[in-house]
This record gives C-alpha cells, structure tokens and sequence, in this order.
C-alpha cells in the first residue's frame, strides 16, 4: 500500500467517510457522552479491509476530515494517507479486532458516559425494564470483562460478549461503553440511547424494585421496532428515537 496509487485509491476510499466519522464526534459532545479528549468513533471502509478512527488525545473541537487516521484491520496506521503523522485513537487495536471478528459492524463507538458507566463500575448489566431498551437493544445490556487498554484485550472482550447477543452495546467492567452498529451513525446511535436507558433506569430503581419486561414481549418490541418501525425503506436502528 505505499505506492502513490495506492494511496490516492485508499484517499478516494475513505473521502466521505472522513467527514462523516469526524462529524459523528459531535454528536459524543452533544449528548454529553465523554468529558476532554475520551472517547471515540470508526467507521469501516466499505469494500477494503480499513477503518478510519479519531486521533489520540486531540480535543473536540480540533476535529477534522483530515485529521481522521485511517488504519488496516491490524490496527496499522497507513503510511501516506492524511493523518497518518498522527498517533490513533488508544482504543484502535479494539476497534480492530471487532471489525476483523465481526464482520457486518461497520462502526464502533466508545464512551465513559456517566450512568452507563456507573453500571460497568458495578459490573451490572443494565436490565431489560423500559420499551426503549427492548426496542433497541433486544433485552439487557451486558458487561463484558474487565482489561487493560493497549492490546486487543479489550477487544476480545466485546466479541465474546456479543457475539451471541443482540444488544449493540455493551458495558465493558470498570471502564466504559462500547458499542457497535451497521455503520458508525448507527453505533453512535446506540451509544446515546445506551446512556438513555442507563440513567432512567437508574432513576426507577431509586424508586424501589424494577419490573422486568417479559420475554416475549421484549422480542415482539424488538422485532417491531427492528422491521416495522419508521418509513419504508429506512431501517428503524439507524434513525431517531422510537417514537
């Protein structure tokens, strides 16, 4: 991938999906998901095996198309490419291994969003007891293992979590929120309405004890909402909220 065309297929490659992804890191501020520089968006590249993922440590405000870093399913940064002089996102080997094992996520987010947080600070799934939550989650949220960041480990984690789950989050052990989606809107989507259902369903518990949603009520809710639910043609998980 070093040769010159090389380089300007990957750029011709990823040109939308660099704004795109670099204006999904707002939608993380606007919902109060991370605090600082934390947190992050990817988005793969369709048709190639490349990711495009925010730069490590550089605040909000200072995001750009270019300053996206665009990386092979290894996590490798890719020489020549804009923003390949930058250090990528701490998470990227995560990101990584979740595209390489999972191959319909098309976008991978991560948050230390408070309430959700709070539940992997309990390592607590977040029970399945508002309509919300089986609309776009399909029952509970769960917690994946607690692991170091630096290597896939963390990764591996949210594969094994949710391979057999139809949750597209997951509450990594005393850390955070990672979810996954069709693409990366998708992803931050379910990254808000984790946060969401996160807080009101702390709220209810303050109240006394939660009432779970049946089982075949949360698959008739999800099923609607999943197949159903919104315009035709539009795929209910990949716009606003249930309404």
């Amino acid at each position: 991938m070093s040769s010159s065309v090389d380089i300007e297929a990957i750029e011709e490659a990823v040109l939308g999906l660099r704004q795109r992804v670099s204006n999904l890191h707002s939608e993380l501020t606007r919902y109060d998901l991370v605090a600082w520089t934390a947190g992050n968006v990817s988005g793969r590249v369709p048709g190639h095996d490349l990711f495009v993922i925010k730069p490590s440590g550089v605040g909000y405000e200072d995001l750009s198309a270019d300053a996206m870093v665009v990386c092979d399913l290894d996590g490798n940064v890719i020489p020549g490419t804009r923003g390949s002089e930058r250090s990528p996102s701490s998470d990227t080997a995560a990101h990584a291994y979740v595209y390489r094992h999972m191959g319909h996520v098309g976008g991978v987010v991560h948050t230390h969003s408070t309430y959700a947080t709070a539940w992997a600070a309990r390592n607590e799934p977040i029970p399945c007891v508002i309509t919300a939550m089986a609309d776009e989650f399909g029952g509970d949220i769960p917690v994946g293992p607690f692991a170091i960041i630096g290597d896939d480990s963390i990764g591996r984690g949210i594969v094994a979590t949710l391979a057999d789950h139809r949750s597209r989050a997951v509450l990594m052990a005393n850390h955070g929120v990672f979810t996954i989606g069709k693409d990366a809107k998708d992803a931050v989507k379910a990254a808000v309405m984790c946060e969401d259902v996160a807080r009101t369903v702390h709220i209810a518990r303050q109240g006394g004890d939660l009432v779970p949603i049946a089982p075949d009520a949360i698959d008739s809710l999800f099923d609607r909402y999943q197949n159903v639910y919104g315009q035709p043609g539009k795929v209910a998980g990949a716009e606003g909220a249930s309404a």
